[in-house]
């Protein structure tokens, strides 16, 4: 299981992902679940994954395998040559359908889901910045004023926060402090999500990533935000006023 979140805001966007895989309770593993794609003064495109590791794993690949023809010129249908984001989440939704048609068979004859789940945002030079949830099937929605953030993977324990405090006039900092704690809330509840935590602020307009940091389990700000989240909790839940009994 994983957790992936990222929020589109007038000032930009903020992702967020960690990077704990499990292959059962005694098997662990660590592996990165955000891949940025960045061509600075043109584009700037991050993928959030969740799901089956060795698909998300294909999926990436090929996207950057195909970035360029056999010249090394860029190819105008990859990800690097697309002019619009709606055509490059279409592009990643053929992809996985591609990994899924091949493997899809022998890994479901063992019991094993092939599908997987991305979240796609980032801004092309001379469009509007756009965020885009990509379903295991390959098709896809947008994220509106409205409907400003996206999840996936283990989502339940850190919506409630992110519902009561991220808007879309919401500032950068406090996106990125908020989605922090969602993933504080996440992995009190969950131990199947983990550090390292991945954060990624995109500047509207910028075409270039200005603000990214990898928090460890033994992070200083990670767990200062921890405990000053519980302690405030705690605060607010005993001025509560009590129940009225009869």
């Amino acid at each position: 299981m994983t957790y992936c979140v990222a929020a589109v805001t007038g000032d930009g966007i903020v992702f967020a992902s960690d990077s704990r895989t499990n292959a059962g309770v005694d098997q662990l593993g660590t592996f990165s679940k955000m891949t940025v794609i960045e061509s600075p003064d043109d584009r700037v495109i991050v993928l959030l994954c969740a799901g089956n590791l060795a698909s998300t794993q294909s999926v990436i690949s090929l996207l950057k395998l195909r970035m360029k023809d056999e010249t090394g010129e860029i190819d105008p249908k990859g990800i690097l040559g697309l002019r619009s984001l709606y055509d490059v989440a279409a592009l990643v939704g053929d992809t996985m359908r591609e990994v899924v048609t091949r493997d899809g068979a022998a890994l479901t004859q063992q019991n094993i889901d092939p599908g997987c789940t991305f979240l796609l945002g980032g801004q092309i030079k001379g469009k509007a910045q756009r965020l885009f949830l990509i379903y295991p099937q390959g098709n896809f929605i947008e994220s509106s004023r409205d409907t400003n953030f996206f999840q996936i993977g283990e989502t339940k324990y850190g919506k409630p926060i992110i519902d009561r405090v991220v808007r879309f006039e919401t500032s950068l900092k406090d996106v990125a402090k908020c989605l922090l704690v969602s993933f504080n809330s996440t992995m009190r509840s969950n131990l199947s999500v983990g550090p390292p935590i991945d954060l990624l602020a995109y500047e509207k307009d910028t075409m270039r990533v200005t603000l990214r940091q990898r928090f460890t389990d033994n992070d200083a700000y990670f767990s200062e935000i921890g405990k000053y989240w519980s302690a405030g909790l705690r605060r607010i839940f005993a001025e509560a006023p009590d129940v009225p009994w009869n």
